[in-house]
């Protein structure tokens, strides 16, 4: 007793402390860390830019979480009078503010579309695809408007902000280029079980891996609420300016970071007493969004990692603005009014068992990518064999599924934004993605970016390589999410075991949710090709004139082509126009181009 005596008064201690303990161990965290920070800016601020801009985001949250916490009460006391002359201002004001917002998005396109003319064409799509889904609106008459605009203007300033700002294209691009380097990672453990020559050269080895190691992640984030913290900012931002419930905001904020089951999990106690609309609005959210584990397989594959991320979260508002307009509120919510929810949370006692839960879980979801794939492209085989079979009884030579959707869905490739030549292959992507899976579409779409990456001629005979980067970006879009005929299965059994009880009014609005989830992710495609910034090619004399030819890039293919179309050939004499007019070294960069591609300026 007496051994044991100073462990129990310090204890005692500690116990009476508590409250001044913890701040002097934070004050002591937060000056260390204040030292490193100074110390890091010191030594080379450029390589601390990503340390500052993260220091500062915290700040400004945890400033702005005191100065609610212990201000908010009495600064909205002394604004009450502001409120109260708002509201009572706000019938006419917001008239005016409309008109104005609508003058000012007029102007905008009328100047941005006529540099590129092709822009209208995307435009036109994007205002089919809402028409489209207002005719197939369950309830006409009771459309919440406030939702659907706001949500569609949310979604058009994110992907403005993304795709035409300097900033924005630089975050994002700094954002997925960190992420490609966190995926890097999974390298060293996927290297030590299954060794470099498996992760090099199979496909399964090589992506599926990313997906364990994406879930841990994830997993270790919600044990320590960052999760939890960016799902209820970004479910506020929805929520008070779309006038949506908070239960079917939560969800849907959810899928922007987890998948189609994971996210209703958020909001598991109050699923059974969800209205129709709401339950609609979830199912939404699951067929328009992709989880972060397999984005980090898509990542991997080569698509570009910023137009993921984005079309991931332009689709939130997208997909609730949608839901709203093909299923509008016609019951009494129970949630309507309430400021918030309690969002559930894991059972893990410790960040351990959270990372090893996490890649436990994982397991499930790589079989059934790995099945999926396995089935699915042997289906795909069968039927195109099937189809080849049935095509040569009546001469039609190359019949296939791919070939079908091709022709059945380039209007929609076409509306979307993609040119004329490229459609047909956008729209077999599009068929791929709806009747099979995404993921056999993202890998399809990654040979083709990989085939003009390495500077393959566009042609192949009558066979299109390649597309165009235009329409690249757009298919991007049009395949970020789960809505695939597949996927409803997965949706119906992963909400059923949540509310049994409501198996009945899952399957009645299931199918009206994976028409929404389909036309939202066209929605995203047809916004990314209006505000699609053509690439400039640059100096192509210079390029070619420094080339190194013994192996070729998009930029080599482009550049030789406007020398193509520059050389004219004329009674045997070969002139050069336009920049390579004058151009000493045109007849060898010439000799060189014609090494690679044909061309009829090619002359022995």
């Amino acid at each position: 007793r007496k051994a044991l005596q100073p462990a129990s008064k310090a204890k005692r201690f500690c116990k009476a402390h508590a409250k001044v303990l913890k701040m002097v161990v934070q004050g002591l965290l937060g000056v260390a860390y204040l030292c490193y920070f100074i110390a890091a800016c010191w030594l080379n601020f450029q390589r601390a830019l990503a340390l500052v801009i993260m220091t500062a985001v915290v700040v400004f949250f945890a400033c702005w979480s005191f100065f609610k916490k212990h201000c908010g009460a009495k600064v909205l006391l002394l604004l009450s009078p502001v409120w109260k002359c708002f509201q009572k201002s706000w019938p006419w004001l917001k008239w005016l503010v409309w008109v104005a917002l609508l003058g000012g998005l007029i102007t905008w396109l009328a100047l941005d579309t006529s540099r590129n003319p092709e822009q209208l064409i995307s435009l036109a799509g994007f205002c089919f695809l809402v028409l489209f889904l207002f005719a197939c609106s369950k309830h006409h008459g009771a459309v919440s408007w406030r939702a659907v605009f706001w949500g569609l203007g949310l979604e058009f300033l994110f992907g403005l902000f993304v795709l035409r700002t300097s900033p924005g294209v630089q975050a994002f691009q700094w954002l997925g280029d960190q992420i490609q380097y966190f995926l890097s990672y999974t390298t060293a453990g996927s290297s030590f079980v299954f060794g470099n020559t498996l992760i090099e050269e199979v496909f399964a080895f090589q992506t599926l891996p990313i997906v364990v190691f994406f879930s841990c992640v994830m997993s270790i984030l919600y044990y320590l609420g960052v999760m939890q913290w960016l799902i209820v900012k970004i479910s506020w931002l929805l929520q008070i300016s779309m006038g949506t419930t908070p239960t079917e905001t939560l969800s849907v904020a959810g899928n922007i970071f987890v998948g189609q089951t994971e996210a209703p999990l958020l909001i598991r106690p109050y699923l059974a007493d969800m209205t129709r609309s709401e339950i609609h609005a979830v199912m939404t959210g699951g067929f328009s969004t992709i989880a972060g584990s397999v984005m980090g397989a898509y990542i991997s594959f080569g698509i570009d990692a910023a137009s993921l991320i984005a079309a991931s979260v332009m689709a939130a508002p997208c997909a609730l603005a949608m839901s709203k307009l093909v299923y509008p509120e016609v019951e009494e919510s129970k949630f309507k009014g309430k400021a918030s929810i309690r969002l559930s949370s894991g059972e893990e006692q410790n960040i351990l068992e959270a990372a090893s839960n996490g890649a436990a879980a994982s397991v499930g979801l790589v079989a059934n990518i790995a099945a999926n794939l396995i089935a699915f492209l042997a289906v795909l085989e069968f039927i195109n064999a099937a189809l080849r079979w049935l095509g040569e009884m009546v001469d039609i030579e190359g019949l296939s599924f791919q070939v079908i959707c091709s022709y059945v869905l380039m209007p929609v490739a076409f509306l979307m934004g993609a040119d004329w030549a490229d459609s047909p292959l956008v729209a077999e992507l599009l068929g791929i993605k709806i009747f099979l899976n995404e993921f056999v579409a993202y890998q399809q779409l990654a040979t083709y970016k990989k085939n003009r990456l390495s500077g393959l001629e566009e042609w192949d005979g009558s066979r299109k390589q390649w597309i165009s980067e235009r329409a690249e970006s757009i298919t991007t879009f049009a395949l970020c999410g789960f809505a695939n005929l597949s996927s409803i299965g997965i949706m119906l059994g992963g909400l059923a075991s949540m509310v049994p009880q409501r198996k009945g009014d899952l399957a009645s609005v299931v199918l009206r949710a994976l028409l929404t989830g389909i036309c939202v992710s066209m929605l995203n495609a047809c916004l990314a090709g209006l505000l699609y910034v053509p690439t400039e090619l640059g100096d192509c004399v210079t390029f070619l004139s420094t080339a190194n030819f013994s192996s070729t890039s998009y930029t080599t293919y482009m550049c030789c082509k406007q020398l193509f179309a520059s050389s004219v050939l004329e009674n045997g004499t070969l002139s050069f126009t336009g920049p390579w007019a004058g151009v000493g070294d045109s007849v060898l960069c010439l000799t060189q181009c014609c090494g690679h591609y044909n061309h009829t300026s090619c002359i022995g």
